[in-house]
């Protein structure tokens, strides 16, 4: 399963020259806890999020002083986390969450190059990997029967998270693009394909004919 099957693609960006409160009122708003912030240019710049404007407007926090008084941040560029963590779509939603550990972080922009293209978080890696086998079985099977058209072909099960799909195929693409499907179920690790009828089917539904 790669970033792509489980990122969220409306992503809410912020610019390096908001305000503050405008950026807390963007996070409240959207109920997120970080979002990308990008420049004048449209080109990603740094990422903010709630512990930033948090603990980043106490008193105390580094800076110039006047007159003994801490100078308080007021645009998102100097509270950001500049040059943030990036992922791409095609990379595993393993090797996302590892990032996540390993940087201690909540969100991570998707980037095509320098497009943004979605952003990933913890929540989205979660409910991707703790989904029950009969969810994952009653996905798999909508898509089979989406991409058939018409009498069910084949017949999709999952167990710990293994996909086996049963049924006819009529070429070597088929079969890959069959499996494929099953595979980018999020939360499905591995898909197995037989040739053989789906259990239940008749005979005609995978155009087996024995007369």
């Amino acid at each position: 399963m790669r970033v792509l099957d489980i990122m969220t693609e409306k992503v809410h960006t912020l610019r390096d020259s908001d305000s503050i409160e405008h950026a807390a009122d963007v996070l409240s708003e959207f109920g997120i806890t970080a979002a990308p912030v990008v420049n004048a240019a449209g080109r990603v710049v740094g990422i903010i999020g709630e512990g930033d404007l948090l603990w980043r407007r106490m008193a105390g926090y580094p800076g110039t002083h006047e007159a003994g008084v801490p100078a308080r941040p007021k645009l998102v560029a100097e509270v950001m986390s500049a040059e943030p963590v990036t992922v791409t779509p095609q990379l595993d939603v393993g090797e996302a969450a590892k990032k996540m550990i390993y940087y201690n972080v909540r969100s991570i922009p998707v980037m095509d190059g320098d497009d943004l293209v979605g952003i990933v978080s913890r929540r989205d890696v979660v409910r991707s990997v703790i989904r029950t086998d009969e969810t994952l079985t009653r996905e798999v099977q909508e898509r089979l029967d989406a991409y058939s058209g018409g009498p069910r072909r084949w017949r999709g099960t999952v167990v710990d998270s293994v996909a086996t799909i049963e049924g006819s195929f009529d070429d070597a693409t088929e079969r890959t693009v069959v499996e494929v499907m099953a595979r980018t179920v999020p939360g499905v690790a591995e898909a197995r394909l037989t040739d053989a009828p789906p259990r239940g089917a008749a005979a005609t539904d995978v155009g087996y004919d024995f007369d």
